[in-house]
């Protein structure tokens, strides 16, 4: 199975050349490490900045200079760094082409729940909420199953909703998978040395199999 920098490699083979991108916090900050070179890609921080580039260094980190979750990044030639404000109109305007999030769990109509656990203290949902309900191609990095074993892979999110019926693709340490418009999770990849019954178990929600599933490319 994947670790997440397995994941953060798999997801960057989803990024076009030319796109405006928006990582959120935890697995999907590790993508901007896995970008090639030589590709044309712009990385959107909500908290300001267009032109995000990998991750600091140690010794060279900018306590001034960080993305949405706290963390020190560092910025490409040419980037820009604005207030919030603007950076919401981003979204809202629907000018950023992929979202890549976080999730606790995801149903297989694309519901997605990321933001809060009942009983526990949060400061609120950030920009997720506004994410979720801007962006027109959203991809979920993710485990697979909580630390109880469980499938987080659902019929329905048990955790408050963070967003309705807009999830595109999925991929966790066991899988590449894509959320249908009809509902389901079909199966498009799977981890090395993972096989597809493995990925059965492991998912509670419908899934579509079809065919003999390759395992992916990292």
């Amino acid at each position: 199975m994947l670790d997440k920098t397995g994941i953060a490699k798999r997801i960057a083979k989803e990024i076009k050349d030319g796109y405006y991108v928006n990582l959120g916090i935890g697995i999907p900050t590790l993508v901007a490490n896995y970008i090639p070179a030589d590709m044309d890609v712009v990385l959107q921080s909500e908290n300001g900045l267009l032109g995000m580039g990998p991750f600091p260094f140690e010794g060279e980190e900018d306590a001034d200079l960080i993305n949405a979750g706290k963390q020190t990044i560092t910025m490409l030639p040419g980037s820009a760094i604005f207030d919030s404000a603007m950076s919401f109109g981003m979204i809202r305007a629907r000018k950023v082409n992929l979202t890549i999030l976080g999730a606790m769990e995801v149903s297989e109509n694309g519901d997605i729940a990321n933001w809060k656990i009942p009983g526990k203290m949060v400061k609120g949902m950030g920009g997720a909420m506004d994410l979720v309900a801007s962006a027109e191609n959203i991809i979920v990095a993710m485990q697979h199953v909580n630390k109880a074993g469980e499938s987080k892979l659902l019929p329905q999110c048990t955790l408050p909703l963070t967003g309705v019926n807009c999830v595109k693709k999925i991929v966790t340490e066991l899988a590449v998978l894509d959320v249908l418009p009809g509902g389901g999770f079909k199966l498009l990849e799977r981890a090395p040395g993972i096989s597809v019954k493995e990925i059965k178990n492991a998912t509670a929600g419908k899934l579509i199999i079809e065919g003999e599933i390759p395992e992916m490319e990292i």
